[in-house]
Order: C-alpha cells, then sequence, then structure tokens
C-alpha cells in the first residue's frame, strides 16, 4: 500500500498537473480545447504588411478656376456652389460657381474710374482746343501788328534817321513777337497731345483692367474641361473641398477628373516595416466596399521621407501600390485593405505566435505528450503578423499549448 503522505513534494505537482489536464480533457468543451492548443504546421509561409488605403486614379486632370485672380489682387476665392461627388460630366458642363461678390466691387471701382478719366480726358481735349484758338487768334493779330509797323517803318523813309531807327526798331520787336508766338503755339500744341496721350493712356489701362475683370467675372462659372466623373479635391489636412470652402490663387483646383482605367491605392506604412518595402513588391488587396472580390498590384513607389499624420505619434511613409486589373466597380476614395508580400518561405515549420513563451533570452513551448506536458526550447525563425517560423527543436503535427499553464515552473523540460 502506497504511503501517499510520504510522497516527495515534485510528484505531487506532478501528480496534480496531471489530475488538471484529465479534468480539462473530460469536462472542458471539445471547441474549447482547441482554442488553448495547436498544431505544428509545415508549408508556404508568407511574410506580409497589412495596411488599409485609399484609391486613387493614377492619372487624373484637375478641375481649376481662374488663373487671373492674383493678377487682379484676388489671392483667396469661395467656391459658393458645386456638383456632387461623383457627377458624370460632359466636356464644357457646369462643375462649380465661384463667389463673385469680389470681383463685382472691383468691377464697378473699375468702371467708376473708367468714368473719371474719360471726363479728365474730354475736359482736356476742351481745355486745349479753347486754348490753341487763343494762342491763333494772338499770333493772328501779331501779323496784323507786322503790317502796321511795316507801313510805319516805309513811311519813315523821309523822316529824320532817329524816327526812321525808331520805326525800324518796333518793326523788328513785332516780328521777334510773332515768331517768339509761333514757337508758343508749337511747343503748346506738343505738350497738349503729350497730357492728351497720358491721360488716354491711364483710359485704356483702366479699360483693359475692366474688360478682363468682366471677362473674370465669367470664368468664376467653372466647367469641365472633358469627359469625366467629378471627385473633390482633398487639401493639405486630407479635408475634401466642397461647397463653402476657399481656393488660393497657388492651387486654384476645385475638383479632379480621374482616369478610371488605371487606378492606385494610396497607403501609409510605419517605419518599422519600411526598410522591407521596395518597388515591385506583389500586393493582394480587398475593396471594403466590395468583400468577395479581390486584386492584385504592385508596390510603385515608397517615399524616401517620413510624415506624421494629425492625430498620430508615429512616423509613417507614404507607399503607392497600382493595381492591376481593370474593374468599373473602383472608384476614388474607396477603402481597401492591402497585403504586401515582402517574402514568401517554402517548406518551413511555423506556429502561432502565443505558442512561443519566452524565459530570459530562451525561447521554448509546452508540448503535449500524451497526457503530459513538456517544456522544449526552440530556435525561432521569421515572423509575420500571426505566426512564427521554428528551425529546431519540434516536428510537424505536434500538439502546443498557446496559453501558459501557471504552474509552469514545475513542467520538465523535454
Amino acid at each position: 500500500m502506497i504511503n501517499y503522505m510520504k510522497l516527495p513534494e515534485k510528484k505531487w505537482l506532478l501528480i496534480g498537473s496531471a489530475i488538471i489536464i484529465l479534468l480539462a480533457l473530460f469536462l472542458w468543451p471539445e471547441d474549447e480545447m482547441s482554442n488553448l492548443k495547436s498544431t505544428v504546421v509545415k508549408g508556404d509561409f508568407k511574410i506580409e504588411v497589412n495596411t488599409s488605403g485609399e484609391l486613387k486614379a493614377k492619372k487624373s486632370e484637375d478641375i481649376k478656376g481662374p488663373t487671373s485672380l492674383r493678377s487682379h489682387g484676388i489671392w483667396q476665392i469661395k467656391i459658393t456652389d458645386l456638383v456632387t461627388e461623383g457627377t458624370y460630366v460632359k466636356e464644357g458642363d457646369y462643375v462649380a460657381q465661384l463667389d463673385k461678390s469680389e470681383v463685382g466691387t472691383k468691377i464697378i471701382a473699375a468702371s467708376t474710374e473708367v468714368e473719371k478719366i474719360t471726363s479728365e480726358y474730354e475736359q482736356a481735349r476742351l481745355d486745349t482746343v479753347i486754348e490753341m484758338m487763343k494762342l491763333k487768334d494772338e499770333l493772328l493779330n501779331l501779323n496784323y501788328a507786322i503790317e502796321e509797323k511795316q507801313l510805319v517803318f516805309d513811311q519813315s523813309t523821309f523822316e529824320a534817321p532817329a524816327v526812321k531807327r525808331q520805326s525800324e526798331i518796333d518793326l523788328e520787336k513785332t516780328k521777334r513777337s510773332h515768331s517768339q508766338k509761333a514757337n508758343n503755339i508749337l511747343l503748346k500744341r506738343e505738350q497738349n497731345s503729350a497730357k492728351l496721350r497720358q491721360i488716354q493712356l491711364s483710359l485704356n489701362q483702366e479699360q483693359s483692367k475692366l474688360t478682363k475683370l468682366q471677362e473674370l467675372l465669367n470664368e468664376l462659372r467653372i466647367k469641365a474641361p472633358k469627359d469625366g466623373m467629378v471627385v473633390y479635391k482633398r487639401t493639405w489636412d486630407g479635408s475634401k473641398i466642397t461647397s463653402g470652402s476657399q481656393i488660393s490663387v497657388w492651387d486654384p483646383t476645385v475638383a479632379t477628373l480621374p482616369d478610371l482605367s488605371k487606378m492606385v491605392t494610396q497607403t501609409y506604412v510605419n517605419e518599422i516595416d519600411i526598410s522591407n518595402l521596395k518597388e515591385g513588391l506583389l500586393v493582394n488587396l480587398t475593396v471594403d466596399a466590395f468583400p468577395d472580390m479581390s486584386y492584385t498590384g504592385n508596390v510603385v513607389n515608397v517615399a524616401n521621407v517620413g510624415e506624421q499624420l494629425p492625430n498620430s505619434d508615429s512616423k509613417v511613409f507614404e507607399v503607392t501600390i497600382e493595381i492591376n486589373e481593370q474593374d468599373t466597380l473602383l472608384r476614388p476614395a474607396m477603402t481597401t485593405n492591402n497585403k504586401i508580400l515582402i517574402e514568401e518561405l517554402s517548406e518551413v515549420l511555423y506556429v502561432p505566435q502565443e505558442c512561443v513563451f519566452a524565459n530570459d533570452s530562451l525561447s521554448y513551448v509546452i508540448v503535449e505528450e500524451g497526457l503530459s506536458l513538456k517544456k522544449q526550447e526552440v530556435v525561432l525563425g521569421k515572423t509575420n503578423s500571426n505566426f512564427v517560423i521554428i528551425e529546431e527543436g519540434i516536428t510537424e503535427g505536434e500538439e502546443l499549448l498557446m496559453i501558459k499553464p501557471e504552474d509552469v515552473k514545475s513542467i520538465d523540460w523535454r
């Protein structure tokens, strides 16, 4: 008869563990038991980076507002109306309306200035006509004066030398005044012509400004440059430009017309994974809108510089994936789930990461051997998001625990 009181403590622990396992086998439901352990599998092993992204057209044409806003001193302008996103338009169809108020104010100011300068021009022209008529009358009077002085001089032939000389001097003075007056008329005519030309130049400039403003007013009604589907443009912070948004002269784009024949998805990858990415990697992806559909693609661009997205502390790198298939169901702004294939290994042993435990620098698994458990040191290989390769320590088909028992220290090493 066994004296149970004299059994060593270690054997008591082993007996207790065996009893617990037996109870688990008989009392726990089979589906719950299967969730606590996993079988070592041998097969193909994929190392992937999983990300979500957003579809966009590889090529698109911007629908822009007027490019002449800056020349009129308008730096920002509001979109007062914009067709619904997704609307199909033909070339020349209405797309958006920009705010007319500031341009209208400038048109009123320019019209007022044109009227003012036109009035100045007419007044200057009338003043010139009156002034020139007056100068011509003065010149005509001097002509008569010269004739009078000439008669006096001619009659002084038989007069005393002093009288004759005086009449001669008077005649010369009158002729000189006539010559000066004639020169003054020429100079005044040039002066008045220059003044009128200057006013005319100002008038032409204001009229040109008014004409361009009137043309700009018509350009505030934005039309489609070609056939396509209207997609709202996104700003630097990711928000969409829509009715009520402001656009600047530096980028007057109000919407885009994407070429839906070739789509890409734009995603962001954590800085931890970016070193594994390169152009050409294969991507398997799905679209949230059509979960039953699957597509393939390739990485076509990996950003060299990281960035920090809003409301996030981690750095990410922008990655562009080009979709191989053409599908009319795909639309810009749809969300994609991307599996970027980094590496695929054949015929390797792998287990769920939950099966591997650590003890300082040592990695081990807990193997189920019949009704007992054994700890087994393992050499780990590469990992993916869920599984890890086991290079040494276990064989295909062995059953491993996925939860560490509370009495793990009492389990023997194999």
